[in-house]
C-alpha cells in the first residue's frame, strides 16, 4: 500500500479509507442496512491487513454506535500510532438546545463523547459535518483551533461545504491565526463531477486535500448493474431506491468506462476508485464496504495508477455528464 500526503500537511493517509457509516447497532440506527459489531469487526481487520490507514465515522451514525464499534475494532486490531481516525460533529445528537450545531458548546461536548466512544485520547481529523447557518464560522474555527491547541485533535476539514466556504473558512482562519481545515469530505465520483466547477479549485488554492464519498455512486461503478436486468437480491439499489436510480442512471457512460476497463485488463471498480485517487486534489477516496472481498477489492483498486493518458481519456468519456 501506498501512502499519500493529506492536503499541505506532513500526515500520510492511505489512498483509500473505509468510510464506516454503515457500522453500527440497528436498532440505533438504519435497522435495514447498518451492520452490528459482529459483522463490522472483521472488514475493519481486513482493512488493517490491506494496509489501510485511515477511518472515517461520525458521531451521528447509529448515533454513536459506529465510533464505539471503530473505535473497539482498532484497538484490537492496529497500533493506536498507525491508524488516522476520522470523525465528525454538527448533527444533532440528543434532543434539545444546543444538542446539535457548531457552537462552542456544542463542539466541546461532542469532542468528550466521541472521545469517549472512540476510546482514544485524541482524534486525527475531527470534521465539520455540514456548515451551521446559525452560528458564525468564527466561533466554530476558534472552538475547533482550542481543541488542537488541547490536544484533542490533531487536524481539522470540512465536509459537504461548497468551494466558496472552503475559502471563506481558509481566510479566517488565516486572518485569526487560527488552524485552518486540511481536508474537504464531499460526494464526488467519475458519474458526479459537480465538485471540479467550484470546491476543486479551491482545494487547489489553498492547499486542502480532497476526500471523496460516494466513489461508486451508490452501487453503479461496480459493475453488478446492467441496464436491462433487475438489480441482484439484497443489493444496495434493490427496491424503490433501484426504481429511481435506474430511470436515470447514464447507462452509455458506464457501458464506456465498462469498456474502458476491459481495455486495461481492469475492472469498473479499479477504474472508479484509482482513477478518482489520481486526480491531483484527492488525497483518500472512502469507501464502504459490507464484506472483507470489497475491502480488499477497494484496497487493489487504490493502487491503480493511470497514466496521464488514461486520465485524459477517462476525462473525455465523462466530462459531458452533468
Amino acid at each position: 500500500m501506498r501512502y499519500i500526503k493529506l492536503g499541505r500537511t506532513g500526515l500520510d493517509v492511505s489512498p483509500i479509507a473505509l468510510g464506516c457509516m454503515t457500522y453500527g447497532e440497528p436498532d440505533r440506527g438504519h435497522p435495514t442496512w447498518s451492520l452490528t459489531e459482529e459483522e463490522s469487526r472483521p472488514l475493519i481487520k481486513q482493512a488493517v491487513e490491506a494496509g489501510i490507514n485511515f477511518f472515517d465515522t461520525a458521531n451521528m451514525y447509529s448515533q454513536g454506535s459506529s465510533e464505539e464499534i471503530v473505535g473497539r475494532a482498532l484497538k484490537d486490531f492496529a497500533d493506536r500510532d498507525d491508524v488516522v481516525i476520522a470523525t465528525k460533529v454538527r448533527h444533532p445528537m440528543r434532543p434539545g438546545p444546543n444538542g446539535s450545531g457548531l457552537s462552542r458548546k456544542a463542539i466541546f461536548a461532542e469532542i468528550d463523547h466521541s472521545l469517549r466512544r472512540l476510546g482514544t485520547d485524541y482524534v486525527d481529523l475531527y470534521q465539520i459535518h455540514r456548515m451551521d447557518p446559525w452560528t458564525p464560522i468564527e466561533e466554530t474555527l476558534s472552538a475547533l483551533d482550542d481543541l488542537v491547541r488541547a490536544g484533542k485533535v490533531r487536524y481539522l476539514g470540512s465536509s459537504n461545504f461548497a468551494g466558496w466556504q472552503v475559502a471563506d473558512a481558509a481566510w479566517v482562519a488565516r486572518t485569526a491565526h487560527l488552524t485552518p481545515f486540511v481536508s474537504a469530505q464531499n460526494e464526488y465520483s467519475l458519474l458526479n463531477r459537480a465538485v471540479e466547477a467550484d470546491l476543486v479549485p479551491a482545494c487547489e488554492r489553498f492547499g486542502v486535500g480532497l476526500l471523496p464519498y460516494f466513489p461508486l455512486a451508490s452501487g453503479l461503478l461496480t459493475g453488478k448493474y446492467r441496464r436491462d436486468s433487475p438489480p441482484p437480491p439484497g443489493s444496495r439499489l434493490a427496491g424503490d431506491l433501484w426504481a429511481r436510480r435506474h430511470a436515470d442512471a447514464p447507462w452509455d457512460v458506464i457501458e464506456q468506462l465498462e469498456r474502458y476497463a476491459r481495455e486495461r485488463s481492469l475492472s469498473i471498480l479499479d477504474v472508479a476508485i484509482g482513477g478518482l485517487a489520481a486526480k491531483p486534489t484527492v488525497a483518500s477516496v472512502i469507501a464502504g464496504a459490507t464484506t472483507p472481498d470489497q475491502v480488499r477489492a477497494n484496497a487493489t483498486a487504490a493502487n491503480w495508477t493511470p497514466s496521464p493518458e488514461d486520465l485524459a481519456q477517462l476525462d473525455t468519456i465523462t466530462k459531458d455528464h452533468p
